[in-house]
């Protein structure tokens, strides 16, 4: 029995070498235009991780079948068997990893789309950016699925099977192709990844345990509620502080809900109540962007969402919630993480060129010279877009178009920069994002173009 046995699992172990030969770099067997596939980077950390796993896996079979043909005779089948299952688990493991990664690159090839989701891997980089290295920032690569909420896998955490994710991996709503509102989710998962660069989560909930410590028994409470919150909270801010406005709109896109989601109050859920976090989104906003126009949408956002009806103790929760909501975001904008070194939070967004009149002058200059807002940040040009969203000085057909040809032209311009970088016998310096910033002129305050400057 034991002759039988070996040689029954030596032929599935070899089955499993013959199917694990198949499967093969994305490299060889996707295809895309060269605009729309992720960056070398991202794809070379991608295959060396999935090649990795395939070599180990494959030196784990041989080792086993060297087992079988040592020891077969002489050992039990059933630990044979056993012995054989732990391969085959790692084997489905494998297929796994390549499957995390199968879907992504494989949107790559769909016409428009894929050179959609360059684009918006050139804006996923620029959102993670800060003014200076306080992190070793990895590859992030988007790609579209359904529903309407956004979902981040982190770097460098670990994935199904082992090992440590080689890239930031974000899923955006394909229902929210192509507006501004995109950025808003992307960013904020964005967000998620930096905080966890940053540490933020940890010191963070700190700071708002602190609060809770010497917090009265009505607002006790909604402390603790803000401190179980903190992780999404932490990404709205990144978002908002990135974005302005247009993060806020895009919120409201997404938990635009029926009523009694809007207001619901979960234990077990990390994001806070809908209701209260577009309240809060917007009180960031003015925090760092003070102008009357985040006030207008927290009105509107009440009036479309009326608390009248409300139970009495849910209405309680949100009234103290919302009491507390001030000392909360001073608490946020405030917060100095060790590992930037001395500075807030505030003071790495990128608030001296993203006021709110500084993107209407922005966009009244654009209009006239639409080239110039290609050749922005990222990030400010969706900044400019949802300000203008917000004005009602941009129809939704407009920005639509406006918005795609930005990802086309992002995902050529990352393409071509990577082309002459590798053609250079001497590699350029790294790309930077000009603010353009237009003049005022001090009677008027109207703004006036200026060409674009390169460095």
């Amino acid at each position: 029995m034991q002759a039988l046995a070996a040689e029954y699992l030596e032929q599935e172990a070899r089955s499993l070498l013959t199917r694990l030969d198949r499967v093969k770099p994305f490299a060889l067997q996707e295809t895309m235009l060269p605009a729309a596939a992720p960056s070398p980077a991202a794809i070379v950390a991608i295959e060396r991780f999935l090649v990795g796993g395939r070599y180990q896996l494959h030196e784990e079979v041989l080792d086993y079948i060297g087992w079988l043909e040592a020891e077969g005779m002489r050992t039990d089948p059933g630990e044979m068997q056993r012995r054989f299952a732990t391969v085959r688990m790692r084997f489905n493991d494998v297929l796994s990893q390549f499957d995390l990664f199968s879907e992504l690159i494989t949107q790559r090839s769909e016409h428009e789309t894929g050179v959609w989701l360059s684009g918006l891997d050139v804006l996923a980089a620029d959102a993670l950016s800060l003014p200076e290295q306080y992190f070793d920032a990895p590859q992030v690569v988007c790609y579209l699925a359904r529903g309407p909420g956004a979902a981040v896998r982190r770097a460098r955490t670990r994935v199904p099977g082992g090992g440590d994710n080689p890239v930031a991996i974000v899923r955006v709503p394909r229902e929210r192709m192509v507006g501004h509102g995109i950025a808003s989710s992307l960013v904020h998962e964005v967000g998620h990844q930096a905080a966890a660069l940053l540490d933020l989560v940890p010191s963070l909930r700190e700071a708002v345990r602190l609060q809770t410590a010497n917090a009265g028994p009505e607002e006790l409470p909604a402390w603790r509620m803000w401190e179980r919150w903190i992780s999404e909270i932490v990404a709205d801010l990144w978002s908002v502080g990135k974005l302005g406005v247009a993060s806020t709109l895009g919120l409201i896109g997404v938990v635009s809900l029926p009523a009694w989601a809007v207001f619901r109050i979960g234990a077990d859920d990390p994001h806070p109540v809908p209701w209260i976090r577009v309240r809060l989104s917007c009180m960031l906003g003015e925090r760092l962007y003070p102008d009357r126009q985040w006030r207008r949408l927290s009105s509107l956002w009440e009036a479309l969402y009326p608390r009248t009806r409300l139970d009495q103790p849910r209405r309680a929760m949100l009234d103290a919630l919302e009491a507390t909501i001030p000392r909360l975001v001073e608490v946020l904008v405030e917060h100095r993480p060790a590992k930037l070194r001395g500075r807030s939070l505030s003071e790495v967004m990128p608030l001296a060129e993203r006021g709110p009149e500084q993107l209407a002058a922005y966009h009244e200059a654009w209009r006239r010279r639409p080239e110039q807002l290609r050749e922005v940040a990222p990030s400010l040009a969706f900044a400019v877009l949802g300000h203008a969203r917000m004005r009602g000085r941009l129809a939704a057909r407009e920005e639509s178009r406006t918005v795609s040809n930005l990802l086309t032209y992002w995902a050529l311009r990352s393409t071509l920069d990577i082309a002459e970088i590798c053609a250079a016998p001497v590699s350029p310096p790294a790309r930077k994002w000009v603010p353009v910033p237009p003049t005022f002129t001090p009677e008027r305050r109207r703004p006036q173009p200026q060409p674009v400057s390169s460095s």
